[in-house]
């Protein structure tokens, strides 16, 4: 009965997607806004300020990141037009959109809240470990790597959002853990690509889930979420928490001995702190 219901749900979320049936989220406007702005040849930082001051919100946010150990900060930031500066175009789209994500988990079902709560807890945990992992060990860019780090279990929340108004699945938890883990890496794939995501971002959500995965030249940012998401289970009951991490590749793409914790790696506490 158990896998006939999951086999059937599937094939309805798998069905949906193709048939562009299924509701994907979008972006935060005040993002998109950003990445147009900063799209715009004729639109310059100063432009990209004034999008981000008309959110209180974003910019008391991206004030205090601009603060915070991520950035290092030599002096004291006050403004948003002085953080976009120090921060730059890519930075500022990156960290952005990495700020706006939260309120994308924000539940509108008593049900559904707690594991939404769980999913962004845990976002932000890999996302501080892929920051950590790429200022330090790899010559990738930490701001790309923190969010990769967030959006590489994007793909679940719809398939939480279609639970809310299926009590099938969330009256069972085992059935619910199993879709998501067997769909959301290709729901995942489908938002970043519609929300226009580099190629390599894009590969973060479809791949992430291949811990054997392996390829010529050094670590991309699979490679770190690899690392970052199986060290976030260590010493839990999930699957990965299980993973003989020798078998794992990514580990030797970043330098980094198997029984090695990065979970104790420096600013991990702090950029997680800065994400809320």
């Amino acid at each position: 009965m158990f896998n006939g219901v999951e086999e059937k749900l599937l094939d309805k979320l798998f069905n949906d997607l193709e048939t562009d049936k299924l509701v994907l989220p979008t972006l935060p406007e005040v993002a998109l806004r950003v990445r147009e702005t900063l799209e715009d040849e004729n639109s310059g930082l100063g432009d990209v300020a004034k999008v981000i001051t008309s959110d209180a919100a974003l910019s008391a946010r991206l004030i205090q990141v601009a603060n915070s150990p991520l950035l290092r900060a030599a002096r004291t930031i006050e403004s948003v037009e002085a953080a976009v500066t120090r921060m730059g175009a890519d930075m500022t789209r990156n960290l952005v959109t990495s700020i706006a994500m939260e309120q994308m988990f924000q539940a509108t079902a008593d049900a559904t809240d707690k594991r939404l709560r769980d999913l962004w807890e845990h976002s932000t945990q890999v996302a501080a470990l892929c920051h950590a992992l790429a200022a330090q060990f790899t010559k990738l860019k930490p701001d790309q790597a923190l969010l990769a780090g967030l959006v590489h279990d994007i793909g679940a929340l719809p398939i939480i959002t279609l639970a809310e108004d299926m009590p099938e699945l969330l009256d069972d938890t085992s059935l619910l853990d199993n879709i998501i883990r067997k769909a959301h890496s290709t729901i995942g794939e489908a938002i970043l690509q519609k929300w226009n995501f580099s190629p390599e971002l894009i590969a973060v959500a479809a791949d992430h889930e291949d811990i054997h995965r392996n390829h010529a030249g050094p670590a991309d940012y699979v490679d770190v979420v690899v690392v970052a998401n199986l060290e976030s289970y260590l010493g839990s009951n999930h699957p990965h928490g299980q993973v003989d991490l020798s078998t794992v590749p990514a580990f030797g793409k970043l330098g980094l001995e198997p029984e090695a914790n990065v979970l104790d790696v420096e600013g991990v506490a702090e950029t997680k702190a800065a994400l809320g």
